[in-house]
């Protein structure tokens, strides 16, 4: 069962449905810092700080971005998964040489770790206490992903602590609980994003409603954390306007890429393939029950098996290199882009 076999179609992603840091700048100033310069008749071709065939890089290989809801000792649906459950996910990816990044700088292209790693992408939906709350202390309460994820990164120097937080209205318990969490989180690096303010399913809705629900979304958070502006959505279950280009930019809000429910890996956003309106997850999840061959689980089985496939860094984030013959750049990367 090879990577580019199970690689599903957006069409495809959307039939899957479920419940679906720092302060980030203006979203075309991150696209505008990612895109390369026009290149002159005598520019030479980037080259990278270390040889990419001694890390196998691959940089238009594909990315996991993973999804979670509740992380709870009793798990009630496919969307939860016990404490314990997630500690070793984490583990596992630390040991497995990936690196955590927010969906604003997957998106973007800024994409900046280490020679021989690989990026992940760590997504949580709701707004759901069981991810983050503060406890007495003014710190991430014990047993909260956040929690867990900090624990993680400190006994594995290199693993960075952060994620992406997807909210609607009243996140985190709501009210002066939900505004502290959203302030603690922006103040440590992690990314809020815009999941609707009704977690609206935007395919059952009118152009305008779906409009109106993604705008609101929007100014919430940007109401909790003034200077602040999203750069990403997260579609509740999976599910989006069939009118191109709604969910990315309307009045009151633009943004630099949509996230779906998953299914499958993520192309590099420096690849052809990539489309930042339908940007695939992956559904946390073991290895048995219902679905499990769309869960975390075994994609991270199957990239372990092939990891050829996988987007693995040259060191060097102003050159994208990329086995010949593996993959095409998108036009706005070319001039960045190194086959080798």
């Amino acid at each position: 069962m090879g990577i580019p076999r199970l690689i599903a179609s957006a069409t495809t992603v959307l039939l899957l449905t479920g419940c679906g840091g720092g302060l980030s700048p203006p979203v075309e100033e991150l696209v505008g810092s990612s895109s390369p310069a026009p290149a002159s008749g005598d520019q030479q071709p980037p080259v990278a700080a270390v040889r990419p065939a001694d890390v196998r890089a691959n940089e238009l290989g594909v990315v996991p971005v993973l999804m979670y809801h509740r992380i709870i000792a009793k798990p009630s649906s496919v969307y939860d998964r016990t404490p314990a459950d997630f500690r070793a996910e984490l583990e596992r990816l630390a040991r497995t040489d990936y690196v955590p990044i927010t969906t604003a700088d997957f998106v973007t292209g800024k994409i900046d770790i280490p020679a021989g790693k690989h990026p992940v992408v760590l997504t949580f939906d709701d707004g759901d206490p069981s991810t983050f709350a503060l406890g007495q202390d003014g710190e991430p309460a014990k047993g909260t992903a956040v929690r867990i994820l900090q624990e993680v990164a400190a006994a594995n120097p290199g693993f960075r602590p952060v994620a992406s937080f997807y909210i609607n209205a009243d996140p985190f318990g709501g009210g002066a609980a939900g505004r502290e969490a959203l302030a603690w989180l922006h103040g440590h690096g992690f990314e809020i994003g815009n999941h609707t303010y009704g977690h609206t399913n935007l395919s059952s809705v009118s152009d305008g409603e779906a409009r109106q629900d993604i705008a609101r979304g929007d100014e919430a958070i940007r109401q909790a954390l003034p200077g602040y502006r999203p750069t990403t959505l997260a579609l509740p279950f999976g599910a989006r306007s069939g009118t191109d280009g709604l969910v990315l930019r309307g009045t009151g809000y633009d943004y630099a890429g949509a996230l779906l429910v998953g299914a499958n890996p993520a192309p590099s956003p420096y690849s052809v393939d990539f489309d930042p309106e339908a940007i695939p997850r992956i559904r946390s999840q073991g290895a048995d029950g219902e679905e499990a061959k769309y869960g975390s689980t075994v994609w991270l089985d199957e990239l372990e098996a092939d990891p050829g496939g996988r987007y693995t860094s040259d060191g060097d984030p102003k050159v994208i290199s990329y086995p010949e013959g593996t993959g095409s750049p998108a036009e706005r990367f070319a001039a960045r882009a190194v086959a080798y």
